[in-house]
């Protein structure tokens, strides 16, 4: 059997608790499903689930972003992330890198030697897309009440900073053309500067 590059992560709130028990449960699986085929590096936390920056948790997306680790096993996927989208995240990222997740309470192993673990990341990933595009549409929903309020996005305008330079290029009769080589500015800006200029 090829090794497994398995990355155990575990996690505990605070410093009163401890990792022993989830990491031990985690290792006897992984023993068992891959025995000596298994290369095990632990990787630990002590910090809330809510923290989607934590150390232990950022040294192992960089093993997997260098291609270091073929699964990625944990006690809970709530070990991982408590919330939806940031689960969501990991998962996407694991599956892009071909990273399996094992998640041994949950019955959860996507190892891709087992039918019925494809099946499970592909439910996985179907949630993960769900979730990010709940979040999009929230995001749409919202902008469009914002605007309906005249709320404006993205940065705002410095076109006045530049009119009075614009105005005097323009009443010195250069053309707008020139005006926006000249200034930089898009030939569209110069037409608005211009038109305020022109007599109603």
């Amino acid at each position: 059997m090829q090794t497994k590059r398995i990355l155990i992560y575990g996690r505990v709130s605070t410093a009163e608790q401890r990792h022993d028990s989830q990491v031990t449960e985690v290792q006897s699986y992984c023993a068992r499903r891959w025995g000596e085929a298994a290369k095990l590096t632990i990787v630990t936390d002590t910090a809330s689930g809510a923290n989607t920056s934590r150390e232990g948790l950022d040294r192992m997306m960089q093993l997997v972003r260098r291609e270091k680790v073929d699964v990625v096993a944990c006690f809970k996927l709530d070990r991982l992330g408590r919330s939806l989208p940031h689960l969501a995240q990991l998962i996407g990222e694991l599956d892009r890198h071909g990273v399996a997740i094992v998640a041994t309470s949950q019955g959860i192993d996507t190892s891709h030697d087992s039918p019925a673990g494809r099946l499970q990341m592909h439910v996985l990933i179907a949630v993960a897309e769900f979730e990010r595009t709940v979040i999009v549409e929230r995001v749409r929903a919202g902008q469009t009440v914002a605007k309906a309020k005249g709320v404006k996005f993205g940065r705002p305008s410095t076109l006045h900073v530049r009119e009075p330079e614009v105005s005097a290029l323009l009443k010195s009769g250069m053309s707008c053309r020139r005006v926006a080589i000249e200034t930089r500015l898009p030939l569209g800006s110069v037409f608005r500067i211009s038109r305020r200029l022109s007599p109603a």
